[in-house]
């Protein structure tokens, strides 16, 4: 059995019966064609963004930064509202 939540905060458990048959596995996915994989090539020698790789550049500009969520700068002194 599955338990669900509602909104309320009231647990409700459903029934999920397994599947009648095995579920098969996915094909696998045909190589790419030869101007793909020649294209791919020459932006990893040229240290170019892949997609489906990992890019630490990426992650690093990405990355929150610490104190997120705390403001620099002065208050307003006059207290207006501006």
């Amino acid at each position: 059995m599955t338990l669900i939540q509602s909104a309320t905060g009231r647990r409700r458990r459903i029934f999920v019966p397994p599947p009648a048959e095995p579920v098969p596995p996915a094909p696998p996915q045909p190589p790419d064609p030869p101007i793909y994989r020649d294209m791919v090539r020459a932006w990893a020698d040229r240290g170019r963004t892949l997609p489906g790789r990992h890019d630490p550049e990426w992650v690093r500009l990405a990355a929150p930064f610490p104190g997120l969520g705390q403001f620099s700068g002065s208050r307003d002194p006059r207290r207006d509202g501006r």
